[in-house]
Parts: C-alpha cells; structure tokens; sequence
C-alpha cells in the first residue's frame, strides 16, 4: 500500500479521475473542487491537500484538502488506507478541522483520526446525493427563472448569508467574494415573481454533469413552490446545456428539501457525513 501526494491538481485530476467517476454523484464536490484548483488557482491562497491510496497501482482511496476545510474523502476500498491518510496529514501537520464522506470512510476517519491526536468528533450534518436524468413536470408557481445581474449582488449576499447559516450552520465568511464569482462565471439564477423570491446555483461541474446548490427562500416566500420551480428550470436549463446529470446534496434534517427533490425527478445515490474535530 502506497500514499502518494501531489503538487500539480492537473497531474492529479488526470490520476483520479476514472476512479472518481465510478460514484460520480457521491464525488461531485471532488470534481468540482479539481475543477476549481485547474482553472481558478487565484481562489486558493495555499496548496491544497492531494493524496491517493494505491495497491499494486490500483487506487483504493482518493483524499483532498484545502486550507482550512474539512478533509473530502472518496469511496474508499480497502480501509487500512485511512489509517495511512491520517498519518499522513499528522506527520506533515496538514490539521483537518473534520472530515466529510460516505458514512462508512467518514466515521472510521473520524475514529482513527481519535486516536492519533486525542481530538473528539461529532457529526455537523448528515447528506444525501441525489442525481437527476429528467426533470419530471411539477406544479408551476408564478413567476420565471432568471440568470442573476449585478443588480442582484446585495439581495444575493443577504441570501448566501441566511443559507449558510440556516442551511449549513456555518458563520457567513467571503460571501461578497463569493456572489462576485457566481456573478461573474453567471452561475447564480433567481426566480422572479414581479420581485426577486428564490435563489439556486450553478456550483460545479463533473465530466458527465453540474452541480446545483445555494437553494434559499426567504422566510416570507416559502410555501408558494418557488425553490422547487427554481431548482427544475436551473436542472433543466443545465441539463439543456449538454450535461447528462445534475446533482445535489440535501441535509437528511430537512425533509421537506428532500421531498421537493425527488418530486423533481433527484433520485437517492448515497449518504454522507460531515465530522467536525474537537479539541478537548
């Protein structure tokens, strides 16, 4: 067994791809972060994390990291690699503050990761990947889709701010930043009904699909069907585009989410976790 590091996120994304591929809904933040790290280097203020597991030359586990998120691990084959990983990062004092991946690899980091350095674990959120092939016809709420304008950058930042922390419960931090890029790369799309309601993003891409996220409503606009019209006409739109799939990741803790979704036409693909490490 052999961990190998790597600088160049090209070389890497050349390395894993078809292994990714085989769960591309599980791995699509994978993709989307290799696509980022390829094409948007300026966004990453420090190398990022890199590895790969491999027994005689066949990859068995996939890990990346950057600066001070959680560690991404993929499906992983044999699980003796974890043990390898987190020795790794804690040789080269690469310290993740926690860990998301499928539930099986995330919990045996997770554990692993407690015993080396004495840190606790608690589980932040519990996910679920969906994939969608067709959208399916739904109850159409008023209104239309649209691609967002600079015009929408202040109602946008208020909306990314109330998403992260509602849906993510994670301290809003280069939110301006980020609606700029969404602003500029023209992934970020609103519905519209006489007023702006309802928000979904164009996140990331993998070699077959698109990634959808940034769902958010208002308080005051729910229960009309905006977020559920929004993320149809965006998958739609994407799907429109060429791509084969769309994805999206829901927080089990939510169901009314979950079940606008597969209403949809997102179809379950696998569960995931995200630990947080706790110094104690």
């Amino acid at each position: 067994m052999k961990l190998q590091r790597f600088e160049d996120a090209k070389q890497f994304y050349d390395k894993v791809k078809n292994y990714l591929l085989i769960h591309e809904a599980m791995h699509n933040v994978q993709f989307a972060l290799c696509h980022a790290l390829i094409h948007n280097p300026e966004r990453f203020d420090e190398k990022p994390y890199l590895a790969i597991v491999e027994t005689d030359r066949d990859i068995i586990a996939v890990a990346m990291k950057t600066k001070s998120l959680n560690l991404l691990l993929s499906k992983i084959q044999d699980f003796a690699a974890i043990e390898a990983i987190a020795q790794n990062l804690h040789s080269t004092q690469n310290l993740p503050p926690g860990v998301n991946g499928p539930i099986d690899e995330a919990k045996a980091f997770a554990e692993n990761w407690h015993s080396l350095t004495g840190q606790s674990y608690q589980l932040k959120m519990a996910l679920r990947a969906f994939q969608l092939e067709q959208v399916q016809t739904i109850s159409k709420a008023n209104g239309h889709l649209r691609q967002a304008t600079q015009s929408d950058r202040e109602i946008l930042i208020r909306w990314f701010e109330a998403f992260l922390l509602e849906a993510l419960h994670t301290p809003p931090k280069h939110t301006e930043r980020a609606v700029d890029n969404h602003l500029q790369r023209g992934t970020a799309y609103i519905w519209e009904d006489r007023t702006p309601v309802s928000m979904a993003c164009h996140t990331g891409v993998t070699p077959n699909g698109a990634g959808v996220s940034m769902v958010y409503t208002p308080p005051e606009y729910r229960k009309k069907g905006y977020a559920s019209a929004c993320v149809a006409d965006l998958s739609q739109t994407l799907l429109n585009q060429g791509y084969k799939y769309c994805f999206l990741f829901t927080d089990l803790a939510n169901p009314t989410s979950n079940y606008i979704y597969q209403a949809i036409g997102y179809q379950a693909m696998g569960d995931l976790h995200d630990y947080s490490f706790v110094s104690n």
